[in-house]
């Protein structure tokens, strides 16, 4: 699959058509060394799949103008108006600027030009100055250096009587065009004017209004034409532009380059951002074009390939933004076949998946002591909230889901595991009661420390994109998961406990009282929390707490009386 993608992207490169845009890569010979790179192929086999691609029949090259509409065009009828259509072609060998020929060529119409089974014609578009077509024609040639394009613009003369004529005019010059009328042939159209372009001159995508040129002086301003131009290929002869779509195979070069792309950022240490090299954008946009795929098809597989590799490769979930607001603004279920709507709905669920085994596992994923943590998990809920309101979104995924209630069930199942992993690690060597509350203190620290990160940095992105309270959801699975274990842990205490195991206990006791305090920033709860009698469980210590606290304010009063100088002050 990849040599099969390989010789397309060669055979891309080698059959380019358009002068490149200024922020393309023009030498090809760049473009090749760089997908070698990209594809990781050695010499020798860059060399093997060359080979086969020079071997390989060129593809029908293409142009495909698309008439949109003219302006301020020239009014030949006695109404003042004109019946515009044009007749458009392409010239196999046209004449270089400093031939002597070619004024004459440049001045020359279509029907001298071109054989008549090349010629494309518009519609007639009847009594206007401007004229709207938006009518598309796939011209074919041979040779981008020597071909031209040539668009004649015709006023389309059908024979009226002089009654008729009369009863249309408006003022002196319709009259002087009637008898210009009556000197001409009987329905001979009138010339309004021609666009002659070469076609080495033109980008690949070309969109822009032309100057209508005169074949006299007599009327210099002409109007403007506005002309959609893509250089294109047409039975292209790799194996896979043979059996595959150009929307996949478009999609695995995307892939394969974007994967290229991120690894040599973390090569160097530096997050990608989304932004391709000038290098992968070349090839990219020779291929989309030479393939003739719509902006809605390259989104949709750019949105295939990035929503993937984020699954798999390190990178800003940010870049998955564009392609959703793309999609959702080019949205129309109908231009997309049955595999592909599979193929989309299969996305959205997949990332979805993800992002919230992501969302599950933030503690780990997203630790505070990487720079930048915070950004990446608000720019993942943002993207997850985006693509689960997208209209693409709820007409593929029948079953649209509750993305508040996923996240809140992630969080809650996320915070059990990230306890259950604590209480392991934490797990003392030695099984006595004194090492158990030492343990348990230890963790309960973790969990304080936990609840306080939620409360004070992760709890406004869960708020403002979700409307989720993040601390209240941990702190509720946190309280039960706590007295459970505290509880389980206790139950072997009695009076007979020594010393050390009083004040383990006693360290114990003041954490969880720091925890309980904590729930004054609930939002809001159901019933008691599982915390609320946690005094009640260290009824046997407290005779030892008491003991120890007379110690040492008996032993702090000695002390004071030792250190105290009686003085006679006065009558006291």
């Amino acid at each position: 699959q990849l040599a099969l993608l390989y010789e397309e992207v060669l055979y891309t490169i080698r059959h380019r058509l358009g002068k490149p845009e200024h922020h393309h890569v023009a030498d090809s010979q760049e473009l090749y060394t760089y997908v070698q790179k990209a594809f990781g192929m050695d010499a020798e086999e860059h060399s093997v799949i060359m080979q086969q691609v020079k071997e390989l029949e060129n593809p029908i090259f293409c142009l495909k103008a698309t008439v949109k509409e003219a302006k301020g065009i020239l009014g030949k009828d006695v109404s003042g108006f004109s019946d515009p259509y044009c007749l458009l072609g392409i010239e196999a060998k046209s004449q270089e600027p400093t031939h002597s020929n070619h004024k004459k060529r440049m001045k020359a119409v279509v029907k001298d030009l071109i054989p008549e089974d090349q010629i494309h014609r518009t519609q007639v578009i009847s009594q206007t100055l401007s004229p709207v077509w938006d009518e598309t024609f796939i011209l074919e040639f041979e040779d981008v250096e020597t071909a031209s394009f040539h668009l004649d613009m015709w006023d389309s003369d059908v024979v009226e009587s002089v009654r008729h004529k009369l009863g249309e005019l408006t003022d002196l010059h319709g009259l002087k065009r009637i008898f210009k009328d009556a000197r001409k042939d009987k329905g001979q159209d009138d010339f309004l004017g021609n666009v002659v372009l070469r076609l080495k001159d033109l980008h690949c995508w070309d969109d822009q209004w032309y100057q209508l040129e005169p074949r006299t002086e007599t009327y210099p301003n002409r109007g403007q034409c506005h002309l959609q131009f893509l250089l294109t290929h047409k039975k292209r002869t790799t194996m896979i532009s043979r059996t595959q779509p150009s929307y996949t195979v478009h999609r695995h070069l995307l892939q394969q380059l974007v994967s290229y792309e991120i690894l040599q950022h973390q090569a160097g240490s530096i997050a990608w951002d989304g932004e391709l090299s000038r290098h992968a954008s070349t090839v990219l946009y020779l291929h989309a074009t030479q393939k003739d795929l719509s902006i809605f098809h390259q989104v949709m597989a750019q949105w295939l390939a990035y929503s993937k590799l984020y699954q798999s490769l390190e990178f800003n979930s940010n870049c998955l933004l564009h392609q959703i607001t793309s999609i959702e603004y080019q949205w129309v279920q109908e231009r997309l076949r049955p595999e592909q709507k599979a193929e989309l709905a299969e996305s959205f669920q997949s990332l979805l998946t993800y992002g919230l085994s992501l969302i599950r596992r933030y503690r780990i994923i997203f630790p505070l002591s990487v720079p930048r943590s915070t950004e990446r998990l608000q720019s993942l809920l943002r993207v997850l909230v985006q693509m689960c309101k997208m209209k693409a979104f709820h007409e593929l995924c029948t079953l649209s889901p509750d993305l508040p209630q996923m996240v809140s069930t992630a969080l809650k199942s996320g915070t059990t595991e990230w306890f259950h992993m604590k209480k392991q690690h934490l797990k003392p060597m030695v099984k006595s009661m004194e090492e158990n509350g030492k343990a348990l203190s230890r963790l309960l620290v973790e969990v304080i420390g936990d609840l306080q990160q939620c409360q004070k940095i992760w709890n406004k992105f869960f708020i403002n994109t979700l409307k989720l309270n993040l601390f209240s959801i941990a702190y509720l699975e946190l309280d039960s998961l706590v007295a459970e274990h505290v509880q389980e842990q206790l139950h072997e205490v009695d009076s007979s406990m020594s010393k050390p195991t009083a004040e383990s206990l006693f360290q114990l006791y003041m954490n969880l009282q720091e925890l309980y305090r904590m729930k004054d920033f609930l939002a809001m709860r159901d019933g008691p929390l599982a915390l609320s009698s946690f005094h009640q469980w260290f009824k046997e210590a407290v005779p030892q707490w008491l003991q120890k606290a007379y110690t040492i304010a008996l032993e702090r009063a000695q002390r004071a009386v030792q250190m105290d100088q009686v003085t006679q002050g006065g009558e006291h």
